[in-house]
């Protein structure tokens, strides 16, 4: 950057999607949502990120609602913020791979009901993974982030994300993502990656970390300054620990400087206020552990994702088995390894978390395994980086064969078996992609939603029945 050149840094706030996924299991809802937006759609957030990841399954599972009526709603709600969402790859937002059909129709959709952009990502860098999803969403109008899953290892070198990168821009990616979601990155590994991504790609570059260890305001500040185009922040109250950096901290410490992205401090702090109230409500009802509110620095040991470790307490809170929270924190490494080394972000996070809790509870290592571990190590959700330890896998997988080429190449079309399947309970086209992501979650949502319609047809048949006495 030549003296006096300005490039304002530009800030993508996660607060309703990321912030809360990573501090009490993506709870917040539609209505606690709403009332802040137009406020927030006064800032100036380069986008908010609003959907994807695990607010779909969470808000059906959980809080009984319709995550494409969110959508709408918080698109009718933004006036001038474009909207962001996570998607991963050829497992949308599931846990398994799709058929491309159901994957191109799940991005044109997203995009027609008001996201703006996908960041598009694989849990194993797997880059056959990403192409559908992103020509999908370009096809439909959309900008497509695809983003590295960073993660630390041997076989993770400068020159392997540089590679992986270039494949991204070669592949046709608006712009290139880099997502920390353990909080990983140190802020002189920071500046060192996204220096060389800079001289390796021409496309923009988002930066995405977390503050578990403690460092990510740092880590961002030499990002901005090694050159990087944006990054991902969250309110206060709903920032620091597994969360993001806060936005009014990073907005603040840039002021005045050439990459000051201009924001109003008072407005950022009505905001703040605002949740601030959300963030007491989860405290008090248990959602928010303080477990996660904190500091780890071994986190660099354990590379838990934020949204990770609040699932991970809440899990074995479920069990009875709290006590056993710093022992399975310890074999999570263990069991990466043993898997080839993945990143750890979803799906292969809960792979790797849940053979971690039962390889502790059970005390025998492998003793209890689950299907989806069995799927990894067989190479359906793609390639490790590394192969996977040869005695382990014999244990789980035995003698059943090994995929090599791009795993959704094996699928068949499925959008028209998910249309038939959910024919009884369709209302709308994008039921079917609900149904598709979860369909027992689904199936249980819809007669929910079948329930409550039919009480309030019920009402109003009432209303109208109503004579006053005469």
């Amino acid at each position: 950057m030549t003296e006096g050149e300005k490039k304002p840094i530009k800030i993508v706030e996660t607060v309703l999607r990321d912030a809360h996924q990573s501090l009490f299991a993506t709870r917040m809802s539609t209505e606690e949502m709403l009332p802040i937006i137009e406020k927030m759609d006064q800032v100036g957030y380069h986008a908010v990120e609003c959907w994807g990841g695990a607010t779909f399954d969470t808000a059906l599972r959980f809080l009984k609602e319709d995550p494409w009526d969110r959508l709408r709603k918080l698109r009718a709600g933004f006036k001038h913020t474009k909207l962001q969402m996570l998607l991963r790859g050829q497992n949308l937002l599931g846990y398994s791979h799709y058929a491309d059909d159901v994957v191109d129709y799940f991005c044109r959709k997203s995009v027609a009901n008001g996201i703006d952009t996908i960041r598009i990502m694989d849990c194993l860098n797997d880059v056959r993974n990403l192409k559908t999803a992103m020509k999908a969403t370009q096809a439909e109008g959309g900008r497509a982030i695809v983003a590295l899953v960073y993660t630390l290892g041997d076989a993770y070198t400068l020159d392997y994300w540089c590679e992986v990168a270039k494949r991204i821009e070669d592949m046709g990616a608006d712009e290139l993502g880099v997502k920390d979601m353990a909080g990983l990155l140190t802020p002189y590994r920071t500046e060192e990656l996204v220096r060389a991504l800079k001289q390796t790609v021409k496309i923009p570059i988002a930066v995405h970390t977390h503050y578990t260890a403690g460092m990510g305001a740092m880590t961002y500040m030499k990002a901005v300054e090694a050159g990087c185009d944006s990054i991902d922040c969250a309110i206060s109250p709903l920032a620091l620990g597994t969360s993001q950096p806060a936005t009014e901290v990073m907005a603040e410490t840039l002021r005045g400087t050439p990459y000051d992205p201009g924001f109003n401090q008072a407005l950022l702090g009505e905001i703040a206020e605002y949740f601030s109230g959300i963030r007491e409500k989860a405290i008090k009802s248990g959602l928010l552990s303080t477990k996660v509110m904190g500091v780890n620095v071994k986190t660099l040991q354990y590379q838990v994702p934020g949204g990770m470790l609040s699932n991970l307490v809440a899990q074995l809170k479920e069990a009875g088995q709290e006590d056993k929270y710093m022992e399975v924190l310890e074999e999570i490494p263990r069991v990466r390894k043993d898997f080839g080394e993945p990143p750890l972000v979803t799906p292969s996070s809960q792979i790797v978390g849940t053979q971690a809790v039962f390889n502790v509870i059970t005390g025998e290592r492998y003793k209890m395994t689950t299907k989806e571990a069995k799927r990894l190590l067989q190479g359906e959700f793609g390639q490790t980086v590394k192969k996977p330890d040869s005695e382990v896998k014999k244990r789980i997988v035995g003698d059943l064969p090994c995929i090599t080429c791009r795993p959704a190449d094996l699928i068949e079309p499925q959008l028209a078996e998910f249309e038939q399947k959910c024919a009884r309970w369709k209302q709308q086209d994008e039921d079917v992609l609900t149904y598709a992501m979860f369909p027992a979650v689904a199936e249980e949502y819809f007669a929910y939603r079948e329930a409550q319609q039919t009480k309030i047809d019920q009402t109003v048949a009432d209303l109208k029945n109503f004579a006053y006495p005469v």
